[in-house]
């Protein structure tokens, strides 16, 4: 009797045909095979958006390899992955190939192991309607959203513009944050700053002035600074107050799919389609040496905390035989998973948290083997015992005014042994404070007033972005990565480092949206249909009503806004530039299309002169000293090289600087990283330098 098991991808599909053994064919239908085609709306409107589905292009022969396969065998299983958008491709397989959606012939499996896949198999249910139809609501919303705004916002502005219900709100949030920084207006601010160093101690320790019997005092400039350090001139230090307490700190719960991008943003440096990308292979497997192929993560896509009592068993297991005994807490940490979490899987964790980072490393890419293990250590942490720490805050007393202290020790390490969560802003601050008594007389090492300034609100990170996605309910998990992608690949905003910054095409889309599709933009609505829409999923409204809801308001809308701004363009700012159209003669300006920016004459439609936009450095070629100019990958990473190619060959990643070798005079290159390095790649010169290494400073009495 055989029986096909139909999955989504080849990798998955390996992997669990070694669990299944024979009797059994596993195929992948590689993503979905129907879908609204491209080319049109493919939305009938007039009857309760009826969805016109077509077999993705490309796709015929396999549709029809998987009839074939389906018509021979005695049963068919439709394993695609476990959410929404799963449980969608498997109803268009059950209506392609002809099977009975109320069948129970639909399985998941929330991890690709023995154990995942034959639980899996011994719970077979018919497809979930209230799944599909959920699916079905956001992808014609974002249809309907996306092929009617979208030609709106290209006449209006430039060809080839689109919009959409998550992406605008995102880049308004990213335009909101900059109005915020342009807006900002600092206001200065004074701190008096000593070290201190008590009587027997050579060690000096740093306290700030904090004010007077009365209270906080406020500086707010020089002259309050100085009179306030004339006055402490020749006063006598001692300590007037000593608090001493213990700190207990919990380690962070396990991952979800927004924590995971973020966390893999602040610390390895990757963007979210590069997290998900790696933890999809984690999941669907990889060939480990001496295993075979194996799932190493559980399902990817998730926003609940729940673990399962096997996982915390296993995790108490390791943590037991590598730490001992002290670094268990009394009971499993269970964490508590938001009120609108889905919860319809277990948190990300290893599936085997016996298999460690270190094991496993040479079987798997630079990628998998760094997110595994951030995976990996992030799970054994949630399961260890809370880390210890001895506080001291003193109160120093000097004439009339006081200074405060405070620092920690820690006095037992607990799970940050392993790992500790990293913050975008890192907010701990005070190190170990000497042995400080009650009424310690101190000497004053130094004293000085510093100046300061207000900081504007950062730029968002994409870790900050989606958090602050997820905490305005915008989007979900699995969408986040697209939505970044897609603003980004517009150029509707674009990367300063890590910071995210609009472009001005970004900020007037964003203005005419406020203006005339308030509701498209506004963070409270667009949560308000995501949740009306998680409400689909849990069966609790109707599908079509929630399109008929949105559409009825949109389309007015949009028609009222066509009609107000017929004849009315939008034009954006063009950069000038030195370059002469050798055509007619006038400035070319800087331009931007649909594949990047590049530089036009401004006569069009009289003059049609375009160039190559070519961004200079301002360094010399270290080859033959020509200009160095900034290039674009395919993938779209940049690179630099000579504009002299094809006669000069010199190209690289790191950055050309300004500065010239001291040995032989050509120009140095500058590898980034927290210590930058620059060096010389003239042949035989070896000359390089690390700009502001690592010391370690010592206070002296």
């Amino acid at each position: 009797m055989s029986k096909l098991v139909i999955v989504e991808s080849p990798a998955k599909a390996k992997t669990i045909k070694k669990y299944l053994g024979p009797g059994y064919d596993v195929i992948a239908s590689m993503g979905h095979v129907r879908d609204l085609p491209e080319n049109r709306l493919s939305v009938d409107i007039k009857k309760d958006f009826k969805p016109k589905y077509e077999i993705i292009k490309g796709k015929e022969k396999l549709v029809e390899e998987l009839k074939e396969k389906a018509e021979k065998s005695d049963y068919v299983f439709l394993a695609t992955d476990p959410d929404r958008e799963g449980e969608a491709i498997s109803w268009h397989l059950a209506y392609l190939l002809d099977l009975n959606t109320e069948d129970d012939n639909r399985v998941t499996f929330n991890e690709i192991t023995k154990t995942g896949v034959t639980n899996g198999m011994e719970h077979p249910r018919s497809i979930d309607m209230d799944l599909v139809n959920a699916q079905q609501a956001r992808r014609i919303l974002d249809r309907l959203v996306g092929y009617k705004l979208s030609p709106f916002l290209s006449q209006k502005i430039r060809r080839g513009l689109s919009g959409g219900r998550v992406q605008s709100v995102a880049v308004r949030l990213v335009v909101d944050r900059e109005e915020e920084i342009r807006k900002f207006v600092p206001k200065e601010y004074w701190t008096i700053d000593v070290k201190m160093i008590p009587k027997g101690s050579r060690k000096a320790f740093p306290a700030t002035f904090y004010g007077d019997e009365n209270g906080k005092i406020e500086i707010e400039n020089k002259e309050q600074a100085d009179q306030i350090l004339a006055e402490l001139e020749g006063a006598e230090y001692k300590i007037s107050k000593l608090k001493k307490g213990t700190r207990r700190k919990s380690p962070a719960p396990p991952f979800i799919t927004s924590t995971l991008q973020q966390e893999a943003s602040r610390r390895l440096g990757f963007q979210a389609r590069r997290t998900m990308k790696a933890a999809q292979e984690l999941y669907e497997g990889v060939e480990i040496e001496g295993m075979g192929a194996v799932g190493l993560i559980t399902y990817m896509r998730t926003d609940s905390l729940r673990l399962s009592e096997d996982a915390l068993k296993d995790a108490a297991d390791y943590i037991l035989e590598r730490w001992g005994k002290k670094y268990l807490p009394d009971t499993p940490r269970h964490f508590k998973t938001k009120k609108n979490a889905q919860d319809g899987h277990e948190a990300i964790r290893p599936t085997m948290p016996s298999l460690s980072p270190d094991q496993v490393k040479d079987s798997l890419s630079s990628d998998q083997y760094k997110l595994y293990k951030l995976i990996w250590e992030r799970f054994i942490a949630c399961q260890m015992a809370n880390c210890l720490q001895s506080t001291t805050q003193a109160e120093i007393s000097a004439k009339n005014y006081i200074f405060k202290a405070s620092g920690y020790t820690v006095t037992f390490d607990g799970f940050t042994v392993l790992y500790e969560e990293k913050k975008d802003e890192d907010s701990e601050s005070g190190g170990a404070l000497p042995p400080l008594e009650k009424d310690m007389p101190l000497r004053c090492k130094e004293i000085a007033g510093n100046q300061h300034f207000t900081q504007p609100p950062a730029r968002y990170t994409e870790a900050s972005l989606i958090k602050a996605l997820e905490e305005n309910g915008i989007g979900r998990p699995s969408t986040y990565a697209t939505t970044i992608s897609t603003i980004t690949g517009r150029e509707y905003v674009v990367r300063d480092g890590k910071a995210l910054k609009p472009t001005e095409l970004g900020e007037v889309i964003t203005k005419l949206m406020k203006e005339r599709f308030p509701k498209i933009v506004n963070v409270k609505f667009t949560a308000q249909v995501e949740e009306e829409l998680d409400e689909v999923q849990s069966g609790k409204v109707d599908w079509v009503e929630t399109l008929h809801d949105f559409y009825g308001d949109f389309e007015k809308t949009l028609k009222k806004a066509k009609e107000e701004m017929q004849g009315v363009k939008i034009q954006l700012k063009e950069d000038e530039t030195d370059i002469i159209c050798e055509k007619c003669g006038r400035k070319m300006v800087v331009k931007m299309g649909r594949y990047g920016k590049f530089i036009a004459c401004p006569g069009y439609p009289e003059c049609k002169n375009v160039k190559k936009l070519v961004q200079e450095t301002g360094a010399e070629c270290p080859k033959c000293g020509g200009k160095v100019i900034v290039k674009k990958s395919k993938k779209g990473r940049i690179f630099y090289g000579c504009a002299e190619y094809p006669n000069c060959d010199f190209i690289s990643w790191d950055e050309p600087s300004m500065e010239k070798c001291p040995r032989c005079g050509k120009t140095l290159l500058k590898k980034k990283g927290k210590h930058p390095k620059y060096y010389c790649v003239t042949p035989d010169c070896g000359y390089e330098r690390v700009e502001n290494p690592d010391e370690e400073n010592k206070d002296e009495a």
